[in-house]
């Protein structure tokens, strides 16, 4: 652990972000011993926020730490996970103000009681270039539970839960200064939010699933090649959310501004494979949970990705972000 003339004030600050977890012994270890839960699994899942790269340069420090938070936890709610607690590494650059630092211990200190975990433990070092901040979080499912990106089947049907093209649309508000108190697009660009509602109906009924953060057919095509699949995607309108509908009108040509947005990322949908006799089950049971699901697609025997808008096929260079 690299040692900063500020280290450990820094650590003493994020010690209410415990919430009093045990589990955390109190920041004072380089370690965190985590007890087994009888008959559940734990799942472990990790990302990065680099600025510059995934945050524009400069953003307040609340709004780092509520962005880390949320799309690093959407990857649990993927697989239908419960989540308790958090390891959190930080690289600050030389020059970040105590109130940019205190206002990201004030983000990540409102959504770790909104989504009930605690902070367990990390690392803080100094960066000589942006700050970049990871979150590796933790949650439980019961043993054997977890919904994988490998369980797809030939014949099943590709579900979106959620909306596509409010990351991309969200950044673009974000872009031209909207305020995300006001704006919706932008609130979602910086507060996604985990589609944890999802957990039930996934553990019923979903053979496959996986988050949507590097775009729409991407991660269905993730789910695909895990799975030895193919895949056959139809993009429509019923796949956006009012404002994507309202941009979408306003465009030259539908099917190449649908393809942009199913290829744009950042949403923090989860796609998903559904028996073809349960998907109907599935979407009831998802809409009870507040988050509306459209079939967008099939899982077929071979490989490869077709992707068409109405009774044209759609052509892209790629398919999604690429890290």
């Amino acid at each position: 652990m690299s040692l900063l003339p500020d280290e450990f004030e820094w650590i003493d600050r994020l010690k209410p972000l415990t919430r009093g977890d045990e589990r955390a012994g109190g920041l004072m270890d380089d370690a965190a011993a985590l007890p087994t839960r009888a008959g559940y699994d734990l799942i472990v899942s990790a990302d990065a926020l680099v600025e510059g790269v995934h945050f524009p340069v400069g953003a307040p420090g609340g709004r780092v730490a509520k962005r880390l938070l949320r799309t690093s936890l959407s990857d649990l709610a993927a697989k239908a996970a419960e989540p308790f607690g958090y390891f959190l590494t930080t690289a600050w650059p030389d020059g970040r103000a105590w109130a940019d630092r205190d206002a990201f211990i004030q983000g990540l200190s409102e959504d770790g009681a909104r989504f009930d975990v605690s902070l367990l433990g990390g690392d803080t070092v100094r960066s000589k270039g942006g700050l970049m901040v990871n979150a590796l979080v933790l949650g439980w499912t019961p043993s054997g539970a977890m919904i994988p990106r490998s369980g797809a089947r030939a014949g099943d049907v590709a579900v979106v839960c959620g909306h596509i093209g409010d990351g991309w649309l969200g950044l673009e508000a974000v872009a031209r200064g909207a305020d995300d108190q006001l704006d919706r697009l932008a609130a979602h660009y910086w507060r996604p939010e985990p589609l944890f509602g999802l957990r039930d109906a996934l553990r019923r009924f979903a053979h496959a699933a996986a988050d949507v953060s590097d775009g729409l057919v991407a991660d269905l095509g993730h789910i695909a090649s895990a799975s030895g699949l193919g895949l056959r995607v139809a993009l429509s309108a019923e796949i956006l959310s009012v404002e994507g509908r309202r941009w979408l009108a306003a465009q030259a040509s539908e099917t190449d501004s649908l393809a942009k947005l199913a290829g744009a990322g950042d949403d923090y949908a989860i796609v998903c494979a559904v028996a073809p006799a349960e998907v109907e089950a599935f979407r009831d049971a998802a809409e009870t949970a507040g988050i509306p699901c459209v079939a967008v697609g099939r899982f077929v025997g071979g490989q490869g990705i077709e992707v068409f808008s109405g009774d044209r096929r759609v052509l892209a260079e790629r398919w999604g972000y690429r890290h």
